[in-house]
This record gives C-alpha cells, structure tokens and sequence, in this order.
C-alpha cells in the first residue's frame, strides 16, 4: 500500500475529549473479551487451560490501553503530549508504530520515574497551584499523566509487539508429554492482535520447557511464522517437519477485531448501516469482530528418516465444504461478533446478509453476556 494510502487510513486524534471516548471505548471492549472467553469455555468451545492462555493476553491488551490512555490524556491540551494515530479503515485499533514506541518507552520507563515527583508530590504541587495560584496546573497535569504512563510499563503485563512463547503443561498421554505453547503479535499489516495456541505431544528425552537446545529453537521458528498472511497449514506442517519430537496436535489462531464504531472508524458494508440505525449512546456505538482459525490432525503417518529410523508427520484435516479449506489452509473458521444491545437490536432488525452464520455475543455494563447464533 502507498504511503498516501496508508495516511488516508491512519488517523491522529487531535481533541482531549475525543482521545478519552476513544480510550473510554476500548475499555469498555477489553473488560468484555474476558467475560466472552468464559462464555465460549460454558460453551464448550474452550477449555480451562486455553481460557487461561487467552486470558493472559486480553488482560494484557487492557492494560496497554490503559498506559496509552495514561500517554495521551492530554492530547490537544499540552503542546508536548503527543497525539494517537489509529487506524480508522483497516482495525479501529492503534497503529504497529504505537506499540513499538511504547515497547522503547518501557526499557526507558525507570530512568524516568527515577527523575520524576512521585504521584503523591505532584498532586501536593497541583493543590497548591489551583489554591495559592488560583491557576490551572496544566503542565503538572501532564506530568501527572506521563508518571502513571511510565508506572504502568513498569508493572508489566501489557500486550506488546511480539509477545514471546510460553508452555502451559497440560499432562501426559502415555509416555508423551502433552503441552499448549501460546503466543502473540501484533500484526503490523492489519494493526490488530493476533492470538496463537497449539496443543503439542513431546517425545523427547527432556520436557520441553526444561530443554535448553529445542525451546529456544521452537520459540525463535514460531514467532519468525506469527505472520497473519500465512495460513496455519502453512505454520503447523513446517513446525512439524523442523522438529521430529514435537508433534502439533492442533493449531489455533484468534484475530481480536477489526473495532467499528459509527464515531471513530470508517466502516464500509452493512455494518455501517447497522450502527448508524442504533444510534447507540457514547460507550456502545461500537462492534469487535473476533475471529478463530483452528487446525486439527486427524491422522500421523511414519516416514523414513536416514537409512534405519522413521518419524511421525502430522496430517492435518481441512475443511471439506466448497473447498474452503484449501483456500484458508484450516480445519474450521468461525467468525464472531461481539457488540453491545442497541447494535444488536438494530443487525436483528436489518438482517443483513452474511450476518446469519455469525455468532453474535451481546453484552452489556452489569457483565451479563448471551450469545446468538
């Protein structure tokens, strides 16, 4: 894409009021995905350890909203604090150059907490501004936002750029060890995280996690393959060929989006339509897509390796209706829709097409969540 499509899509939040709606919504969104990843686990469509595995990074894209919100809470009030550039057209999320400016922030977050009043001195300083001065303590505002911004990199947690590999051990099936690997990136193409758990059986001598030859091997060839544009037949038959005692089992990838908001985000197709009819209030004008690609091995097959030995290729089942699995290199792919109440009484009205094997989950503020096929 040219530099001049790229600017017509990027777009930078100018107004301190219109930047915290924006932040007010996402933290709305990143308090459901939780309480949606429960829904599926009753369900059945999830288990304990992979809502556990999911969990870890949807509190971890809450909390990079929240040091952002931090960053940019006075955007268009103070000369030097920045403004948001997100993505309007393609995610609704912030844009790749975000989060790598925040990962450089956080190796440089205790340098400047170091440097910095704490919390405590700095609202001393405002009372004292607004009392004895009588004067709006902008700068010390600022300066107020940017310590929190800097205490949250530090606390950690947050959903970075390239969020490394970690082994959840789920048992053992005979003398096989049984792991989920999870890990997680932040396309910079779509600008929209991107969630990987493979379910791996381990037949070598020491456990995975433990072996200092194989895991940083497996770590380094799954995040050089974390690329949206692969399909995960792709990644799981080359994982599966690199590595002759780890054998990928299944193979899921989650894409967490696209956001669209009537408000902030320029929408094409029948989303559009529908959340211009809900005139949804501040806080619910807005519809995530949430979308799961998973890989399943329906056999192993044995083939030579050198002259006297065999090993244990995976063969992968794909989708067997019109072909789609071919075209998406997947053993399924479910889309869903998560939304608030007044969206979803406006799509049920519209009836859109392309909406019906859509799965809709409706939550509102109390935490309630249904779903809806």
């Amino acid at each position: 894409m040219a530099t001049s499509e790229l600017s017509l899509d990027h777009f930078k939040l100018e107004d301190t009021r219109v930047t915290r709606r924006y932040f007010g919504k996402f933290d709305k969104i990143t308090g459901h995905l939780g309480r949606v990843a429960a829904t599926m686990e009753a369900e059945g469509r999830l288990s304990r350890p992979e809502v556990e595995a999911l969990a870890r990074y949807l509190v971890g894209l809450g909390l990079t909203f929240r040091a952002l919100a931090h960053k940019y809470h006075f955007s268009g009030r103070f000369t030097h604090a920045g403004k948001l550039t997100f993505d309007r057209v393609e995610s609704g999320f912030p844009v790749f150059s975000e989060l790598m400016e925040m990962a450089n922030d956080a190796l440089q977050a205790p340098g400047h907490l170091a440097s910095m009043p704490s919390v405590s001195a700095l609202k001393d300083d405002m009372v004292r501004s607004i009392v004895g001065e009588q004067a709006i303590p902008t700068k010390l505002q600022y300066a107020l936002s940017q310590r929190l911004y800097y205490q949250e990199l530090v606390k950690g947690g947050l959903f970075w750029g390239r969020n490394d590999p970690e082994v959840i051990w789920l048992g053992n099936s005979g003398v096989r060890r049984r792991y989920l690997i999870r890990w997680a990136v932040y396309d910079s193409a779509v600008n929209l995280p991107v969630i990987y758990l493979m379910e791996v059986e381990d037949t070598g001598r020491t456990g995975l996690p433990k072996d200092e030859k194989r895991w940083p091997e497996a770590q380094a060839h799954l995040m050089a393959q974390a690329l949206g544009g692969l399909k995960l037949l792709t990644i799981a038959t080359g994982f599966d060929r690199d590595f002759d005692d780890l054998h990928p089992t299944r193979l899921r990838r989650f894409h967490i989006g696209p956001m669209y908001s009537h408000a902030f985000t320029q929408q094409l197709g029948p989303i559009r339509d529908v959340l211009a009819s809900a005139k949804a209030p501040v806080g619910e004008d807005w519809a995530l897509v949430w979308t799961e690609e998973d890989l399943v091995s329906e056999r192993v097959e044995k083939e030579r390796s050198g002259w006297f030995g065999t090993v244990e290729r995976q063969i992968f089942a794909l989708d067997p209706f019109a072909n789609k699995g071919i075209e998406t290199g997947a053993t399924r792919l479910e889309r869903s829709i998560i939304l608030p109440e007044r969206p979803y009484q406006a799509l049920a009205e519209l009836n859109p097409p392309g909406f019906h094997d859509v799965r809709k989950f409706v939550v509102n503020d109390q935490g309630r969540v249904l779903s809806y096929r």
